[in-house]
């Protein structure tokens, strides 16, 4: 790995920085070469000379929160744009005004404060606008925990230092660009600063516009391209770009110089959403005001985050990104019968691997106390009743707009099976609290909903203390409005609830003073084909042991569709398509696992297998008397993949199916080997191939050949396979409300096929993707570890092939 690599490298000089810092000096980080200064920084004023302790309470300080002062400058030379500290600047909120001098070096970039001191260096410039913009902090910009902001650093001080102009430039691009073969970020999975810091720097390489059509960095480049159309980095180079007066025309040089300096006039950078913000989930929230936008993520643990649930996740942390507000993470735990602490450490990894990016995490129970008091006064106040009909007959007087009879209750009656209530006692048990809204609206969501049940079950939080619950229709809004959440993002199908939702949270305030307003906004579900996302449909399949659990590759849960192969990129990528609509839509799989191939397509190995069943041994009658050795590339457009041993014997393994189109006289290829012509075919009576006769042909012509095919040499050291497929859990595109949903599970969703691949894929590990070539792209599920026992791999689906195992060998 790149950090334990330039850990080695780097950790002495990196300690004596680290030290010389706390202790009041001011040192340069470990350089590339003499040449490289870039990364210095410390502070520096125009002040009389200090005693070093306060010279040293000083350096200290730029390492804490800065204190509050009236707009720095941001000073470079005009040739040194600063990308990476304006685009900052507009992440984190941070109010700076920019001059750049026409005469200076590329050690003129500083912050000079209006107290004649001064930042130099960009590492410590950046620091110092996360932590003294508005939401810098808020927005995970120096990550959010204590290992991950000392990645951050530590990517500072490498990126400014080493990625300079120079000798030593393409070594340090290659490193990095091996390190972000399977991220998307430097660190963690979001933004922060050191993202921002290299791509900074390399915007500002000229070398780098030429190194990178080179295709020498595909990883590098891809990770590039997405933070040159970051809105806040795209519209950053723009703008310094038109401030170069020496990159504007010279007869309209003077207009450039003004429209610079009116640029440079002093103002705040504040993100805009605009159309480049967030793909097509950009829309505005009603009332939004900028920094002050709360949304809130609020699974249910009674089972894992589906792929509709990725989506709801990922556009509140858009829109929270968008206004530089924050996003909360909130289990809404009120239903004992369902929920384990199994669910919620699994949505808590979940959300870890969509990246997001969040405030804290909160649960409902933490609230119960404050509920059960909101429940009490809105008793008292006539809004609550309690209410013993059996369920199936308020279910009935609902659906026909018929009251209660307990809807007349006294306060006093109502109080008192409320206490009977909370005890959980038989009679309190019988009840339920109503709001009593309106019996006769035609919004069904109206007529006097539930507020609170009993339930006797084990919390997983708070155990037996509470007997009574709130339903999410109750819980909700006064917990949004509590935890100061904004705005309140829900699917489109819930649109009836709407109107009862603004309804409780206004008798809420009524009795609960200071209570802040929530704002609704509504999008679209995410639907698939051939696929159900109830969680009740899904527990089904988990309890009835049709699938092995919530991972199962089959599931679309966030964990199963990453088992089987799906990149968490590919999945952003594909939510960000679907943007924030309100058109409901049922999408087929193929358009994500496509984005999935585009990205694992350039960089995963090949490797080879030929299928047990029937496989067709071949003689070579030319070929070597023992078996040889070649080592090839892995990838051969992919250096970085490695090498790999090619076995090449005269005694060879072909697939049937392949066997069976070649013919007497046929000129056909070997993959990786050369030609050869069939000399003999034999098969038996049902026509299967037995076994073939071929000649070498190597100074054949490989472009003329119709079949180049794959093989193995026949070898003891070949590795036994378990390759598995899986078809859909339902068999009907769109399952309707009145559809027999037993009678759409697919009873046959697991193929499996024998083979044996390469010697090379001893080595494979757990999560390794590779493509087996002319059979598919596939994820090692269990790697070797075992004697006897072979190695699983899941096909990937990429989207255009159908089932590579499903017409051959079924199973469950």
């Amino acid at each position: 790995m790149l950090l334990s690599l330039l850990r080695r490298q780097q950790c002495a000089a990196w300690l004596t920085k680290t030290k010389q810092l706390l202790a009041g000096g001011c040192s340069t980080p470990p350089a590339r070469s003499p040449s490289s200064s870039s990364s210095r920084a410390c502070w520096s004023s125009s002040t009389p000379a200090r005693s070093s302790s306060s010279t040293s309470h000083k350096q200290a300080s730029a390492m804490s929160p800065a204190p509050a002062v009236q707009h720095p400058h941001l000073v470079f030379w005009e040739r040194t744009p600063p990308f990476a500290a304006y685009a900052t600047a507009k992440l984190a909120a941070c109010s700076l005004d920019v001059r750049s001098e026409v005469k200076g070096t590329k050690d003129t970039l500083h912050l000079a404060f209006s107290s004649g001191e001064r930042l130099m260096g960009l590492p410590l410039i950046l620091r110092y606008i996360v932590r003294a913009g508005t939401c810098g902090l808020s927005s995970g910009l120096y990550a959010s925990d204590a290992l991950s902001s000392t990645q951050v650093d530590f990517w500072l001080d490498y990126v400014c230092q080493n990625v300079v102009p120079g000798s030593g430039l393409e070594a340090v691009l290659q490193s990095i660009n091996d390190y972000l073969t399977f991220r998307s970020f430097l660190v963690g999975h979001a933004t922060t600063a050191a993202d921002v810091a290299l791509w900074g720097q390399l915007q500002g390489n000229p070398l780098w516009k030429k190194l990178k059509t080179s295709g020498k960095y595909p990883h590098l480049s891809r990770w590039f391209d997405y933070y040159a159309e970051l809105p806040e980095c795209k519209t950053a180079a723009e703008e310094l770009v038109a401030m170069d007066s020496k990159k504007q025309k010279e007869a309209a040089a003077a207009a450039a110089q003004a429209v610079a300096a009116a640029n440079a006039a002093p103002g705040t950078f504040v993100k805009k959403a605009t159309a480049d913000a967030g793909g097509s989930f950009d829309v505005g929230l009603p009332n939004a005001e900028m920094g002050k936008v709360v949304t809130r993520f609020p699974p249910e643990p009674s089972g894992f985050l589906h792929i509709g649930h990725a989506k709801a996740a990922l556009l509140n942390q858009h829109f929270a990104e968008m206004y530089k507000g924050c996003l909360l993470v909130r289990f809404d735990d009120t239903n004992p019968s369902k929920e384990k602490d199994e669910y919620v450490d699994n949505i808590i990894k979940d959300v870890k691997d969509l990246g997001l990016t969040f405030e804290k995490v909160t649960y409902t129970s933490d609230y119960f106390p404050q509920l059960l008091d909101m429940g009490e006064r809105l008793i008292k106040a006539g809004v609550l009743y309690a209410d013993d009909t059996p369920v199936e007959q308020m279910r009935e007087e609902r659906l026909n707009r018929v009251e209660s009879k307990c809807r007349g209750r006294s306060v006093a009656e109502n109080l008192a099976a409320w206490e009977e209530m909370k005890k959980g006692s038989e009679t309190g048990v019988n009840h339920a609290l109503r709001f009593k809204f309106d019996m006769k609206s035609v919004n069904g969501c109206l007529r006097d909903p539930v507020a609170f049940r009993c339930n006797p079950t084990h919390h997983w939080r708070t155990g037996l203390k509470f007997k009574v619950y709130p339903t999410y229709d109750f819980a909700c809004p006064f917990v949004d409005a509590y935890e100061g959440v904004t705005h309140a993002l829900r699917t489109s199908e819930y649109k009836d609830r709407e109107d009862q939702y603004y309804w409780v949270l206004k008798e809420m305030q009524k009795v609960w003073p200071g209570l802040p307003h929530v704002n609704m906004w509504d999008y679209s579900r995410l639907n698939f084909v051939n696929t159900v996302l109830s969680k009740r449909k899904l527990t089904w399949f988990v309890d009835t042991g049709r699938v092995d659990g919530w991972a199962d590759p089959r599931m679309p849960t966030v964990q199963g569709i990453l088992r089987r192969g799906l990149r968490i990129e590919a999945l952003k990528e594909f939510i960000l398509q679907q943007g924030a609509s309100r058109n409901v839509t049922f999408q087929e799989w193929d358009k994500i696992w496509s984005i999935n191939k585009r990205l694992i397509d350039p960089v995963c190995p090949r490797h080879t297998a030929v299928e047990n069943r029937a496989r067709v041994p071949v003689r070579l009658t030319n070929g070597p008397s023992e078996t040889e050795v070649v080592v090839i590339p892995r990838h051969k457009k992919y250096e970085p993949a490695g090498k790999k041993a090619l076995l090449r014997s005269s005694q060879i393994w072909l697939d049937q199916n392949d066997a069976k189109e070649l013919h007497d006289g046929e000129e056909f290829t070997l993959m990786d080997w050369g030609n050869a012509i069939v000399k003999s075919i034999t098969k038996d009576p049902s026509g299967v191939v037995t076994s073939m006769d071929v000649a070498l042909h190597l100074e054949g012509d490989v472009k003329k050949t119709k079949w180049k095919l794959t093989w193995l040499a026949q070898s003891d050291e070949l590795v036994d396979l378990c390759l598995l497929d899986f078809d859909y859990l339902v068999t009907k595109k769109k399952i309707e409300e009145e559809d027999d949903f037993m009678a759409l599970v697919n009873p046959h969703t697991r193929f499996e096929t024998a083979a044996q691949g390469d010697t090379n894929m001893r080595t494979l590990q757990k999560g390794d993707v590779l493509q087996l070539e002319r059979k598919g792209y596939f994820i090692v599920d269990e790697p070797l570890t075992k004697p006897g026992k072979p190695m699983v791999l899941f096909n990937i689906p990429d989207g255009r092939t159908k089932n590579m195992t499903a017409p051959k060998q079924s199973g469950a």
